[in-house]
Formats: C-alpha cells, structure tokens, sequence
C-alpha cells in the first residue's frame, strides 16, 4: 500500500549582524518519478524575497532560487510538501537479479563507446574531479565483487559490510571530507556512508549516483527507530542494464522502499544540496538550525 507524507523542512540562519543582500538556491521539493508524486509543494522565504524562481536541473530535480535584498539579521526557509510513496513492485524487485555484476557495466573498461540508455549512465561512473577512488577504496570493495555474483547481491552485501564495519557518529565530518577519511576513520554520516558506496561501486565500472532525501522514522513493530531521524537523509543507487537504478541505504543496512521520500539526485552532494548561496554582510558570525518533520498521513 502506498503511503502518504507531509513533509515540513525549515532552515534557519542567524548573523550577528546585518545582511543587505542574500542569495539562495536549493533542492527543497521532492521528485515526481516512477513511484512518487509529489501531490503539494511550496518553499517560503522569510524576509520575503525580491526574486524568487523555480527551475529544472540537467538530472530533472526541481531547483528554487531567491534573491533577498532588504536587511535582515535571520533568515528562514521553510518548504512543505505533500508525497505519496509506493511500495517495491515486482519490477523493482527483480533489479539487479540477472546477470553477473559485470553486466551492469554502461561501458567496459578501456572502451570509449556506449549506446542508448548506457552512453547516459557513463557519467555516474566517472570519478570526480577531485578523485575519491583511492588504492584503499579499491581494497575495500573487493570482497563484494565476488565473481559471478549478481548485481543486486554486490549491493546488499556492500551495504551490509559499510553498516557493520563503519559507525554513525554524528558531527565527526564536514561536506567537504573526503572518502578516503571517512575510510580511515571508520565513522561517519549518512552521506559518508553513501559517497562510500559510490566510490565503491565505480572503481568497478559500474554507475552510481548520490541520493539526498527523507527517512520516515516511524519503526515498524519490533524494530528499532533507524538512525537519520528529523533530518535530511542521503543514499546511494546503482544503475541496472533495464535502465533502472537500484537504490540502497548503507547507514541503515537496507534497500530503499516507502519509507523513503526522494528529493534529488546528482553525482555527489555537491549536485544536490539542500540549500547553498552567498550572503553580502560584515557579520562575524553565523549559526544554522533545520528542523525536519515526515509526518505519514492516514487517508
């Protein structure tokens, strides 16, 4: 059955002196796909913005953008929204279980062609810019790539291995820290983990892109409450030859189902962040609050 979220997302910045100007853009409204509609949506900007816009990025999420140039010391960002969620159907089930692991290569190693859907997926396996597939990356992944494995037991089992092996450890990283950190520390958060898995996944040639979204937090019976709760939350998924992505949560050791709401996916956080933009200002300081509430609607 298919589950219904409002969704409440509010951001709030405080400067210790006046801001004449700021400007903004963010990914706040989650996807309509295969799966999820996004039934109501809205983003407010508070002091009110002398523009505000909405666009589409060239993954197909839908962006905001405002400009606000009346003095303020705080500002706020509240965006809502309404989402219905289905659950796995048996196509999405059935990702990832024909064919060894290697068949979900877009292209093979060494070759510089690909065709139709696998020439689109190619981007998701280059490394970035600043390289994260490091020597130790590449160790790391090996024991999942067993050979002849299919593709959808390499995930389960990568993401189970990163569930044990590593520790949630809220504040231990910043945006900016890098995969090869978060493996020699053996600690992180919910984006570490996914960028982990990414890295993972491309030093084999497969394709794999960076998820930011929601966890509703309310458990099962019997089940413990899963980390990430009232907060933004981000995941990893691979792509599959029926040019489908396979999508999996390596801090909760778990494959992505209903429970999850998307908002946008891109290469690497730095496609997709929640909220980004530059402020004109001589405040010495500054502190951010959000506050995330997925509450699931009964209809």
């Amino acid at each position: 059955m298919s589950r219904n979220y409002r969704i409440r997302h509010i951001t709030t910045y405080t400067y210790s002196d006046r801001v004449t100007s700021s400007y903004g853009r963010g990914f706040l409204t989650p996807r309509d796909m295969d799966g999820q509609r996004c039934i109501v949506k809205s983003v407010e900007v508070e002091p009110s913005p002398t523009d505000q816009s909405f666009g589409v990025d060239v993954y197909g999420n839908e962006d905001v953008y405002f400009h606000v140039n009346t003095d303020h010391e705080k500002l706020v960002v509240t965006a809502d929204s309404l989402v219905e969620v289905d659950p796995p159907d048996d196509t999405s089930r059935a990702l990832g279980t024909v064919g060894e692991w290697r068949s979900a290569r877009p292209q093979e190693p060494g070759t510089y062609t690909a065709e139709g859907a696998r020439a689109a997926a190619v981007e998701f396996v280059l490394d970035l810019d600043s390289p994260e597939i490091t020597d130790a990356v590449r160790d790391y992944a090996e024991a999942s790539f067993a050979p002849g494995r299919a593709l959808r037991d390499v995930v389960v089992d990568l993401t189970h291995r990163i569930f044990v092996d590593f520790t949630y450890r809220s504040g231990s990283t910043t945006v900016s820290t890098k995969v090869a950190d978060v493996l020699s520390a053996r600690s992180g958060v919910c984006q570490d983990f996914a960028r982990l898995a990414i890295a993972c996944l491309r030093s084999k040639g497969l394709a794999a892109r960076y998820v930011s979204g929601y966890l509703a937090t309310e458990p099962p019976p019997g089940k413990e409450r899963m980390i990430g709760v009232d907060a933004t939350h981000a995941w990893a998924a691979v792509w599959t030859p029926d040019d489908k992505w396979l999508a999996f949560d390596p801090t909760n050791d778990q494959l992505v189902d209903e429970r999850y709401t998307t908002l946008a996916w891109g290469r690497d956080y730095a496609d997709v962040p929640p909220l980004r933009g530059v402020i004109y200002t001589e405040a010495d300081e500054s502190t951010i609050s959000v506050s995330v509430d997925v509450a699931p609607v009964v209809t």
